[in-house]
């Protein structure tokens, strides 16, 4: 039924304007205003999809990755985004280096928060 129609993913957040000035400035996404009197943008990823982004009065963020941002050389992304001010995080039961990155079998993975507080991600395969 679904298999030839396109899907689009959204996720919320508390203040539209923050996370369209952190999608666009410090990610270099491309957004658009969908919606200001409802709070609604619409950024743009490399793979010609576009995500939608909405506000959420009762918001709470994602306790898992809602984005990862595959990468051809993780050290240089996680470098670019702490120069930007942005805080790779840390979670237990993973090993990471100096930078916050986890190296293993698969992928190498870092994380990272918008300003609501959802969880993203830089990887690069093996």
């Amino acid at each position: 039924m679904f298999a030839n129609t396109k899907a689009t993913n959204g996720f919320a957040v508390d203040d539209v304007e923050a996370a369209k000035r952190f999608y666009g400035e410090t990610l270099g996404l491309g957004t658009t205003d969908l919606s200001e009197e409802h709070g609604l943008i619409s950024i743009q990823l490399a793979d010609g999809r576009n995500t939608l982004v909405y506000r959420k009065d009762d918001f709470t963020p994602a306790t898992y990755t809602i984005l990862n941002f595959e990468v051809d050389d993780i050290d240089a992304a996680v470098d670019e985004l702490t120069t930007k001010g942005v805080t790779m995080e840390r979670y237990d039961g993973f090993d990471q280096d100096e930078k916050g990155i986890a190296r293993g079998p698969g992928p190498s993975i870092a994380w990272f928060k918008d300003p609501a507080g959802n969880i993203l991600s830089v990887l690069q395969q093996p």
